[in-house]
């Protein structure tokens, strides 16, 4: 990083900064939909269900000031396949880079193995500033939020953690999100912005129509299923010959699980649920992309492709 030399009225007036962030917790703590909430429009897939997340989406918050690049990375946890051990080697891998890491911890439950488990390899990494980010707050009354704010303090202490700060916030009700931004913020170093104005994401638009694809496939699915589900866009083109005022984008997708029988619960009755699936990430890539969508979706078996690193590597982990 170089080292620039600016008098201390110039440097105030024009000091930038621009950094990343990480959001870690585990499964299902709230980070994604916290992301979304930050840059204001989604880049990253949500869900009930945990352990959604799978790519490392950074979304990008720019302000007049400083550019906050939020990186999202899957929820750590103990893995049970190879797909959950490269999971977790993104997680560590994004931690040692970043500037700032913020804890996501759930305010409507008690603090519990999993918090411990990430909270003990945080305290390993020493320089970092951390933040606990207390999730969800909208779904518990005051009395029930001091006493979680009370045992995350008391966490750090144990673990020799200090906290740079602990915020409370509701992303699905819009409560202290900017303020989370503002107290990130400083902990950035100066630097000119890293994207263009209005870049959002440096996501490719293939892999977050898969990931639209796979949010809208993994609802209402049975429990044992979504971590099965993965989603390749095989191609994406411009329909040939249409007028420029009235374009259509061809997206052909398939959809991979992992064993044939699965194969009738994507599909449903007479393929109403698979349907469904193309009704509903069909809205959401068209707001994501801003143009007309013909949507083909094929579902196909990779057998246990979560344990076959060949399979793995064929659909992008």
């Amino acid at each position: 990083m170089s080292v620039r030399n600016l008098s201390s009225e110039q440097s105030a007036e024009s000091a930038h900064r621009a950094g990343f962030a990480c959001f870690v917790g585990r499964p299902n703590a709230g980070k994604s939909t916290l992301t979304n909430a930050l840059v204001g429009k989604k880049v990253a897939i949500t869900s009930n269900r945990p352990q959604t997340t799978r790519h490392t989406v950074r979304g990008i918050v720019h302000r007049p000031e400083a550019q906050l690049i939020l990186v999202d990375t899957p929820g750590l946890h103990k893995p049970r396949t190879l797909l959950g051990e490269r999971l977790n080697d993104v997680v560590r891998a994004t931690w040692a880079e970043v500037d700032v890491i913020g804890f996501c911890l759930p305010a409507n439950e008690k603090l519990g193995p999993g918090d411990r488990f990430i909270a003990k390899e945080l305290a390993g990494i020493k320089r970092t500033p951390k933040i606990a980010v207390v999730t969800k707050t909208d779904l518990v009354d005051s009395k029930a939020l001091a006493e979680q704010l009370i045992a995350i303090d008391q966490l750090g202490k144990e673990l020799g953690i200090e906290w740079a700060q602990i915020v409370p916030v509701s992303a699905v009700a819009g409560e202290q999100v900017e303020l989370l931004a503002d107290l990130l913020i400083p902990m950035l170093p100066d630097s000119p912005p890293l994207y263009p104005e209005g870049d959002l994401t440096d996501e490719p638009e293939q892999v977050m129509v898969a990931e639209l694809i796979r949010e809208a496939a993994l609802e209402g699915v049975r429990d044992e299923l979504p971590h099965s589900i993965a989603v390749v866009v095989e191609e994406m083109l411009p329909r040939e010959d249409r007028p420029a005022d009235k374009p259509l984008l061809d997206i052909h997708a398939n959809i991979y699980i992992e064993r044939p029988s699965q194969k009738g619960i994507i599909i449903g009755p007479k393929g109403k649920r698979l349907k469904d699936v193309g009704i509903k990430s069909r809205k959401q890539i068209e707001a994501l992309l801003g143009t007309p969508v013909f949507l083909d979706l094929h579902v196909k078996v990779a057998k246990d492709w979560q344990r076959d690193p060949k399979q793995l590597r064929k659909l992008g982990f």
